[in-house]
């Protein structure tokens, strides 16, 4: 059993252990068979606690999501409910053929010396002042007002504070009856609406359900009773009143004690005012009904009247407000400190175009620290779990692709019509020469063709990259300027420009690779004579096969098929191709290599050049309005966004709020530790 079903197993058992009489106006203590206010000795010590619930559910605190201890009226239609109520109260309720309670109604009662009551309504702002020969219309006149003239229902409460010698000290909250079928005008959905109130009050452990049943139906059968044990289903925080006692006796005994509908705290029977009958008449005659009654008098007088009732509700309330008032404390101070934290978080408000800049200089240069740790230092502690903004990393990875991308590329046509292109070009490029020199010419003509095929895979590779690292900037300067929308728009078709721009100049310096490796061929690496030379060495292994085998296995080319060169030429030209092939094999790596490695040097310096050179003027001068954005985007700064402005004004509300009713509960925790 949870903390809360033991607290309520110890709340039946300090109402159980209550004594049953009850003392008089004067002090002299009185026995139940007298009819005696409903006022009792223990009420000076709940009134503080009830004061400052009420005082917490007038500050509105639910809102902030904090739960309240509060006694729920449910039952089904015409079960009795409103009787119960004026019997506890002493006035007079609103009567009627369906709904009589559209509204959830706050019923403060308190006890005080003034033989004259004082009564008044508290709804949407407004206190209106009434008395107990007016209070049934002002009710109905309120509740029009609230929930419009008809049949409706509202979730909006209206208070009714009734200040009475003699009546207990109270807070309720009475809930509409419960119907199923809609009559007399009233919404097709009427159940669902009462439902959701309903469900909305007692849902909450802080609540008692305070179940009224009727005597002449069966228990399980009451739809309040299946409502109550959707959210209560051992029955810990509920109590039943049962009505009509004196209509239906029979078995009434039995109904009660076998507790077919798991009620925890107990039933107290009633008898409800009939007629025209005084309040004070009609505790009379109840007390006779459950003294004299030849079924109704078996009951234990710890179960029957209202008197009994005021009582258990009395003590039930003070028990389960001193022990939620410690939670109550924690949850305000928890939602108080996350609030002023959350506040301070918040922008303050600019008022001029220098608090502004300086706004704004500030976010430049957090912004520009971020994107020197993820893009140039390999940092990604504010990107912890975000893998797109560990820049370094995904830079790598693309520089891998493309190097692998570039690879590829030159393998598949490696080994397609092996020496074919060579002799062709060989051959076209002959001249009056020594026959043991391989002409250059040839040599630039099969290099630049290979060039030519891949010079769209740098541009390709330029394009994704600065794509990945436009986000990356905006992104950043997104997280930095959150709090500013006025600036977003500004600061993206800034970083936008400026990133086309580089994007712009890196095709151009790729494009300026791509042509100086079809220029010319150079390399001072020893790599190309050190490859050469090893490939070399396979050549006349080649030479010895050629018109021997349909393919044959060369190191650094893998299987190749060599039937095609079958007769195609002499040994000089067999052996000048292979020369050539096996140069501009070992060349080609060296111009792959080259090319990934100058774009990985001109990325890093741009990527740099971007941080630290240009963005900052590119994002100034386009918030200054030297590139179209006009001076409004700075302006704007000092107007908040509507949507920043109602949450910091709901921040500041609930802030006061909550210190509101942190003094509230502080003073009634005093007052308690002081009494102790």
């Amino acid at each position: 059993m949870g903390s809360h079903g033991k607290q309520q197993q110890q709340i039946t058992h300090e109402v159980d252990a209550q004594p049953l009489s009850v003392v008089a106006e004067e002090g002299e203590e009185t026995s139940y068979s007298v009819h005696p206010p409903l006022m009792f000795a223990f009420n000076e010590r709940i009134r503080p606690l009830l004061d400052a619930v009420d005082k917490l559910r007038h500050l509105k605190v639910a809102q902030e999501g904090i739960q309240l201890p509060t006694i729920v009226v449910v039952g089904d239609q015409s079960s009795g409910k409103s009787s119960v109520l004026e019997s506890l109260a002493g006035i007079s309720l609103p009567r009627g053929q369906g709904i009589c309670t559209r509204v959830p109604l706050i019923m403060r009662l308190q006890h005080h010396q003034n033989p004259e009551p004082e009564l008044h309504l508290e709804y949407q702002g407004k206190t209106v002042p009434t008395d107990e020969t007016q209070i049934a219309k002002a009710i109905v006149l309120a509740t029009d007002e609230i929930a419009g003239r008809g049949k409706g229902i509202s979730h909006t409460p209206l208070t009714l504070v009734v200040k009475k010698r003699g009546v207990p000290d109270l807070t309720m909250v009475d809930l509409p009856g419960i119907t199923r079928v809609p009559v007399h005008g009233q919404p097709e959905d009427i159940y669902e609406q009462i439902s959701g109130i309903i469900m909305e009050y007692i849902r909450p452990e802080e609540s008692i359900i305070l179940n009224v049943l009727s005597a002449t139906v069966d228990f399980p059968t009451c739809e309040s009773i299946r409502m109550s044990q959707r959210v209560d289903k051992n029955g810990e925080r509920t109590l039943a009143v049962v009505t009509k006692a004196d209509i239906a006796p029979e078995g009434l005994l039995e109904k009660v004690t076998a507790d077919d509908v798991n009620i925890g705290l107990g039933y107290v029977c009633v008898r409800n005012r009939i007629g025209d009958e005084s309040y004070e008449e009609a505790r009379v005659a109840e007390a006779s009904l459950f003294r004299n009654h030849p079924l109704l008098s078996r009951m234990d007088e710890s179960m029957v009247g209202i008197p009994v009732l005021a009582q258990k509700l009395v003590q039930i309330q003070g028990t389960i407000i001193s022990k939620c008032l410690p939670d109550i404390v924690r949850k305000i101070n928890d939602k108080l400190n996350s609030n002023v934290s959350e506040l301070s978080k918040m922008p303050q408000n600019v008022s001029s175009v220098a608090e502004a800049m300086t706004v704004f200089m500030r976010i430049i240069c957090l912004s520009k620290d971020c994107l020197r740790k993820i893009l140039l230092r390999g940092e990604f502690d504010e990107y912890p779990e975000d893998k797109t903004m560990h820049c370094t990393a995904r830079l790598f990875e693309k520089l891998n692709e493309f190097d692998d991308e570039l690879q590829k590329s030159a393998e598949n046509k490696l080994t397609e019509n092996f020496l074919v292109d060579e002799m062709k070009v060989l051959d076209e490029a002959k001249r009056i020469e020594l026959p043991n020199f391989l002409p250059h010419t040839a040599f630039l003509v099969i290099l630049q063709k290979k060039v030519e095929q891949i010079s769209n895979t740098p541009i390709d590779f330029m394009e994704k990259v600065w794509n990945y690292i436009e986000i990356v900037v905006t992104n950043v300067f997104t997280k930095h300027c959150e709090n500013y929308p006025q600036l977003h728009l500004a600061t993206r078709r800034a970083i936008h420009s400026l990133v086309a721009k580089m994007k712009a100049k890196s095709f151009d310096r790729v494009m300026e690779f791509v042509e100086m490796e079809k220029l010319t061929d150079y390399t001072c690496s020893p790599e190309y004579m050190s490859d050469w030379g090893k490939l070399m060495a396979q050549q006349k292994s080649f030479i010895e096969r050629i018109n021997n085998y349909y393919s044959i296995t060369i190191e650094g080319f893998g299987n190749i098929q060599i039937g095609h060169l079958h007769g195609l030429s002499n040994v000089r030209e067999q052996e000048q191709a292979f020369d050539m092939k096996m140069r501009i094999t070992a060349y080609w790596k060296v111009v792959l290599k080259r090319l990934v490695d100058n774009l990985a040097l001109h990325l890093q310096l741009h990527v740099r050049n971007l941080v630290d050179r240009h963005m900052e003027p590119e994002i100034v001068n386009e918030l200054m309005g030297s590139q179209g954005g006009g001076p409004g985007a700075i302006q704007r700064m000092l107007e908040e966004s509507p949507s920043t402005a109602k949450k910091r004004e709901r921040l500041n509300k609930s802030i006061k709020l909550l210190k509101d009713s942190k003094e509230v509960v502080a003073q009634i925790m005093d007052k308690i530790a002081f009494d102790n």
